[in-house]
């Protein structure tokens, strides 16, 4: 039984005839006669079962890819930018607003936000194709129907950045003045391929890290952490299995240690912390899990270096 038009339905019932019949291309064309009408129709072993169809997504106003793999890797033709900072957009449009915003006025002039939006989780999709169209050739807008997870995601902006230095920025991170410059004149010294807002030290049993800097650390955390964007590709990327952020910045940080310092510039940088969604608000569960997965990766690195 079915609430289907009477018509749907008898569309439905010579379907089931045709599939009978072994008649499959018959079978198709009713079933695509069946979704013309807004309906889906379901086999199972007492028959088929009609369903209304879900609505069709509206159409966004602007492009969006399957997944981040789709987005196009950077040609180095073109004008040079400054340096990249990479942003990943999983809703709470309001504090992107917010983080965009002290960007533009703050970070120096030759400096280009790249955005990946995911999902147009609460509509901060459109929010960043409105600052997009607002600041053309200040913002980059990417727009993906998924993610693969925190390390796949940042390398697609990664991979897709033609600049000489790429920043990693939470959306959570604020600019109240140029934070941007220390840290690029601190990738700019001899040895150096990554300087970080906060760093990180392990601890002398591996159980953790502290807070450390300024001056050399261990480890960079991804609040806002400038990296040679070379030196970052050559390291493999950002760490591919973590799907979550947390202690995936001390893999990124280790790996990239190998090539050169890391450092912390000296003197308190202009930045303000605001609530970190990525933590806060996401599932305790799936945050404490994926979090010990990446520490675990991060365990095995720093045993490495101790020999």
């Amino acid at each position: 039984m079915t609430d289907a038009p009477v018509e749907v339905a008898d569309l439905a019932a010579r379907r089931a005839e045709a599939r009978a019949a072994r008649d499959f291309a018959a079978a198709d064309a009713l079933r695509a006669q069946i979704a013309e009408q807004g309906w889906d129709v379901t086999d199972g072993p007492d028959g088929f079962v009609l369903t209304p169809a879900a609505p069709p997504e509206p159409d966004p106003g602007y492009p969006v890819l399957p997944a981040p793999g789709a987005i196009p890797a950077a040609s180095r033709a073109g004008p040079q930018r400054l340096a990249t900072v990479a942003l990943l957009v999983q809703g709470w449009p309001d504090d992107l607003r917010e983080c965009v915003s002290a960007l533009l006025a703050h970070a120096p002039a030759g400096v280009v936000i790249s955005a990946l939006d995911i999902g147009n989780e609460a509509g901060a999709g459109d929010c960043l194709h409105e600052l997009a169209a607002e600041y053309p050739g200040r913002i980059e807008a990417w727009h993906v129907a998924t993610g693969q997870g925190w390390g796949q995601d940042r390398n697609a902006l990664l991979r897709a950045d033609p600049g000489p230095v790429h920043v990693i920025m939470e959306t959570s991170t604020i600019l109240t003045g140029d934070a941007i410059s220390p840290l690029l004149a601190a990738v700019a010294a001899d040895g150096v391929v990554a300087a970080g807002w906060r760093g990180a030290d392990p601890d002398p049993d591996l159980r953790g890290f502290h807070d450390a800097g300024p001056g050399p650390v261990t480890a960079l955390l991804g609040y806002l952490l400038a990296v040679r964007t070379g030196a970052a590709a050559a390291a493999g990327g950002l760490p591919a299995r973590a799907r979550f952020y947390r202690n995936a910045d001390l893999e990124f940080s280790l790996r990239l240690g190998q090539a050169g310092a890391l450092v912390v510039p000296a003197g308190p940088l202009p930045v303000r912390q605001a609530r970190h969604r990525g933590y806060h608000d996401s599932d305790p569960q799936v945050r404490d899990r994926e979090s010990r997965r990446n520490y675990r990766r991060v365990l095995e690195l720093l045993r490495d270096a101790a020999g």
